[in-house]
């Protein structure tokens, strides 16, 4: 340990947020893939990653001279930002933190250790059932250790370090704590998140510099760019589809050094003029051993031959942007269109992906539907600026996604008109307490009443397995399919078809009437009317509906009334 810091300034804590945030961005790739489930959702770590951005630019954007206003700069930051339960969970972390340090001009060794401390306090409590096992597992160890370490040293290097180790080891110990995560093979994504975080506040006390540090920070804005399905929106919707220079959103990520093409030394500056001539909105990071692109231009194939000439592609992602466009627009229409329409009564906002979806929601009575679900949750701001948009006395949110929650919770407790989250975890829930909606009642009892009415209905969603693992029993395949119900995968199976005849088969009980099937952009209507025909073979006393929903990584989405 080189340096002995007995007192952190408002130089030290900027630079511990900043260093911090770019861990948790170089990092949230792998966070993403401790996943529990093998679906291809995994955005614990894109959440906890723009939920800290958020909070490290409302920092760098201060002007304050002090570390406790700081915190509570970050706090307000990473509460506006936070994406996701781990984004929400990250954020109440540092609400506790401020509230300890706001008055501080800088922190001793006795005060950060107090701040820790307060951040678990305030994190347990904003969590209705704590689960041990969790993020809050490895902050409250981390904070333990602190203390300890406070009530020995005036070095505020020394907690720090006792914090970070401490996150490590109760990371390392999360598997034992919660049997699923000892089943699939990993430990809690966002405690891990959260670890990385308490790295980068040590290595900043410390001295010590890590090689990733050197790579380009992305903004909070380019990282919404790169993970963001409406990331075109507000330049877009200015123009006309024709008026689209650049056609195509194309993202490489190339393995420098490796592949039979390399006939080039990478060079960041050249590599990147390069790139400029042939395109617009460009981001490209890089370290020692990987480059990503982001891209917008009329020539991929041009962006990934240059980029294999200084290594192998180990991922390409290109969409039309044209197409989406168009989609956009048809987006936009509907917001104008509804912005004014609920200044009085009722607004019902709705959390859904997918065109067919939405549609599905408004025609049951949703004021708005806020795009987002699983691999893009909305933020905190973002269902407050929805809130705004649906210009209503009273407002409703159905989140239709468990790890929406808090995030909703957490606008309705800011919002300006009183605000009820009813805890639909799926689209079939969402739907089900919709229609349970009455408008001649008040807002508690439309909560309770919605609430009640959805558990008359049983969700099942179709999806394909990302990597081979056991979880729950079952042994899983990478691209089988596994049918979903009510959270739980209880069947795989390597034909699309097979797994949703099979997974209705055990939704259905005496008292079924209904089966309700949302095709999603892996699906297709065909597939559909033969899932019909299979469950009407099982019993053809049943009614069946099939809908278009469009929504990403689930071909199927059945309910069954």
């Amino acid at each position: 340990m080189n340096l002995k810091v007995t007192e952190i300034t408002e130089t030290h804590f900027r630079k511990m947020v900043a260093v911090s945030s770019k861990r948790l961005s170089n990092n949230a790739e792998f966070i993403n893939s401790l996943n529990v489930f093998p679906v291809p959702d995994g955005d614990t770590g894109t959440n906890m990653s723009l939920s800290f951005a958020s909070g490290a630019k409302y920092v760098a954007e201060s002007t304050a001279n002090t570390v406790g206003s700081l915190a509570v700069a970050l706090a307000k930051g990473l509460l506006m930002g936070a994406r996701g339960n781990s984004g929400v969970i990250l954020s109440q972390i540092f609400r506790g933190f401020y509230k300890s340090t706001e008055k501080k001009d800088s922190l001793n060794a006795a005060d950060l250790a107090a701040a820790l401390t307060a951040g678990v306090e305030t994190a347990y409590k904003a969590v209705m059932k704590p689960t041990e096992g969790t993020i809050l597992t490895v902050a409250r160890e981390a904070a333990k250790a602190a203390n300890k370490a406070a009530s020995e040293s005036d070095d505020t290097v020394v907690v720090m370090e006792a914090a970070y180790e401490a996150a490590k080891e109760a990371l390392a110990t999360t598997p034992d704590l919660l049997p699923v995560l000892k089943e699939v093979g990993v430990v809690d994504s966002g405690g891990q998140g959260l670890t990385f975080v308490y790295e980068g506040f040590f290595d900043v006390l410390s001295g010590n510099k890590r090689a990733e540090d050197d790579a380009h920070q992305p903004s909070v804005e380019e990282m919404e760019e790169m993970v963001n399905a409406e990331h075109h929106k507000s330049v877009q919707s200015q123009l006309s589809t024709e008026d689209i220079k650049y056609g195509y959103c194309t993202e490489i990520m190339v393995k420098l050094g490796a592949g039979r093409l390399v006939d080039s030394k990478f060079d960041y500056d050249e590599f990147r003029n390069h790139l400029s001539e042939i395109g617009d909105s460009l981001l490209v990071i890089a370290d020692d051993e990987i480059v990503k692109v982001h891209v917008h231009t009329e020539h991929p194939g041009d962006v990934m031959s240059y980029g294999q000439r200084f290594g192998s592609l180990i991922k390409v992602k290109v969409d039309n942007m044209r197409l989406q466009h168009e989609t956009i627009l048809e987006h936009d229409e509907q917001e104008e269109t509804e912005k004014n329409s609920n200044n009085d009564g009722y607004g019902i906002i709705a959390i859904a992906s997918g065109n067919g979806v939405a549609n599905l929601f408004k025609s049951l009575g949703a004021t708005y539907v806020l795009n987002g679900g699983q691999t893009m949750n909305p933020s905190t701001q973002d269902i407050i600026d929805a809130i705004k948009k649906v210009n209503a006395q009273k407002i409703i949110i159905l989140p239709n996604n468990k790890n929406i929650f808090l995030a909703a919770e957490q606008a309705a407790k800011v919002a300006d008109v009183p605000t009820k989250v009813v805890a639909s975890k799926t689209i079939a829930q969402g739907m089900t307490a919709l229609i349970a909606f009455n408008p001649a009642e008040n807002l508690d009892e439309n909560a309770v009443n919605m609430s009640d009415e959805m558990d008359s209905v049983k969700s099942g969603q179709v999806t394909v397995a990302v990597r081979d693992t056991t979880i729950e029993g079952n042994i899983i395949k990478k691209d089988d399919y596994m049918g979903i119900i009510d959270g739980k995968i209880k069947l795989t199976n390597p034909d699309k078809v097979d797994a949703a005849i099979q997974m209705v088969g055990k939704m259905l009980d005496d008292d079924s009437e209904i089966v309700t099937i949302i095709v999603g952009q892996d699906g297709t209507s065909a597939e559909a009317e033969s899932i019909k025909k299979a469950v009407l073979d099982i019993d053809k006393d049943l009614e069946i509906e099939i809908h278009q929903g469009d929504q990403p990584v689930y071909p199927y989405l059945i309910s069954v009334e």
